[in-house]
């Protein structure tokens, strides 16, 4: 059942199985994707900008592809009879330079990789199977009807959907597009994210710290991860823990961005100042997630905004971003939502871990005697950003697995093409 943001938010605990103080993290996937829907604007762009974009509109194929028959190898093209294995070569096909007559019984034409195949031709023998001798050939081998012959559609088909709309553009996509000849095709608009962390303690990378402040590197984790993403960014600084200046670039974030994303500031025992906020001008959900790391996330609205409420913890905040809000902005995007691939490998070193919560443990997943295996990167603290940067995956522990032995499956999400 489909709940409201407005009957969450002010009655949570009327809504059946719904328990902000004890979420899992497949319910709350599932209830920020009830409140989804991609932008509306589109634009037409030349293939080449397209590169990561999302289609907004089915392409559909103007012509089939091949557009003519053609040869799959260099070799002689003759009409296929079981009876004969000598032909006459009559004249050669290239490549964009197509043999104009007609090969009859007992006829054959020379024809290169890609060359149309003559009227009447509807076999190629590859050239190490022949004997030539003057103008004739003769097969070594039995050869089936139709080898070696590429027809027309066989790849796409006259008025075929080649690629669906929400559909993420590839390398490629460009090409197989290319190959039908359009020049453009329709995309949805970039999505806008805004993002700050809010605290004291913070302080920009180019400033001396005093005592009792850290460098913010959160700001960079997310302009890295959005700009991998595709979205138009902006990132607004690291605002200090002021009431009108988080409501001021809270309000103006707001209305000129489709999402805001802020870091710190939505845990139990922080300043509250931003909670207040968002209570007053939007309809925002505060969640404690049965996870580690990445406890407390908030998702809500503000204006026409989407807003994520990211922990303040460096590794937190990349662990939510990763499990929530990458697939949320996907098809804020108009992209067709996919779940995340995981798979089991062995685990090479014992892992301790509680039962009742999701734990994406950061891994090195490594060849070893060419079967695939995982450990993990040593300290799993949730201040340890070096963890994220060691890892290549995360080690995807669920709710009911407790402490692991060395060598026991584990599932893993790789990071290395993630977006």
């Amino acid at each position: 059942m489909k709940h409201t943001l407005s009957q969450l938010s002010t009655n949570p605990c009327g809504v059946d199985d719904y328990d902000p103080n004890a979420m899992s993290v497949e319910q709350a996937r599932h209830y920020i994707q009830q409140f989804l829907s991609p932008v509306s604007a589109h634009e037409e762009l030349p293939i080449r900008e397209t590169l990561g974009r999302v289609l907004s509109a089915d392409v559909i194929s103007p012509s089939n592809v091949p557009n003519y028959n053609n040869s799959a190898m260099d070799g002689f093209a003759f009409k296929f009879s079981e009876d004969l294995k000598t032909f006459k070569v009559i004249g050669t096909a290239f490549a964009g330079k197509p043999f104009r007559g007609a090969v009859n019984a007992g006829e054959c034409v020379k024809i290169m990789t890609g060359a149309m195949l003559p009227l009447g031709a509807d076999t190629v023998v590859m050239q190490e199977h022949v004997t030539v001798n003057s103008e004739h050939i003769t097969l070594l081998n039995d050869v089936k009807q139709a080898a070696n012959v590429r027809f027309a559609g066989e790849d796409l088909k006259l008025g075929q959907t080649v690629l669906s709309k929400g559909h993420l553009m590839r390398p490629a996509d460009l090409g197989l597009i290319a190959s039908l000849g359009i020049a453009k095709v329709s995309v949805y608009k970039k999505l806008k994210v805004a993002f700050f962390s809010t605290g004291d303690e913070l302080v920009s990378v180019d400033k001396p710290l005093n005592e009792g402040q850290i460098y913010d590197s959160n700001r960079y984790t997310l302009f890295g991860m959005l700009t991998r993403l595709g979205v138009e960014v902006a990132d607004l600084g690291a605002i200090p823990d002021n009431v009108q200046q988080l409501e001021d670039t809270l309000i103006m974030a707001a209305s000129n961005h489709h999402v805001v994303i802020t870091s710190g500031g939505v845990s139990v025992g922080e300043a509250d100042h931003m909670k207040a906020l968002l209570a007053k001008h939007g309809e925002v959900l505060f969640w404690k997630i049965n996870m580690k790391p990445g406890r407390p996330l908030a998702y809500g609205k503000i204006a026409n905004a989407h807003y994520f409420g990211l922990p303040g913890n460096p590794v937190s905040a990349m662990v939510t971003f990763y499990q929530f809000v990458r697939e949320a902005l996907m098809s804020l995007m108009g992209a067709t939502a996919k779940p995340l691939p995981t798979f089991s490998v062995e685990c090479t070193q014992a892992i301790k871990k509680a039962t009742g919560r999701t734990e994406f443990q950061r891994g090195i997943l490594f060849e070893e005697h060419s079967v695939w295996k995982v450990k993990p990167t040593g300290l799993q603290g949730s201040a340890m950003l070096s963890s994220m940067s060691q890892a290549n995956c995360f080690i995807v522990l669920g709710e009911s697995v407790g402490n692991l032995e060395a060598g026991a499956l584990v599932k893993v999400q790789l990071l290395d093409g993630l977006i």
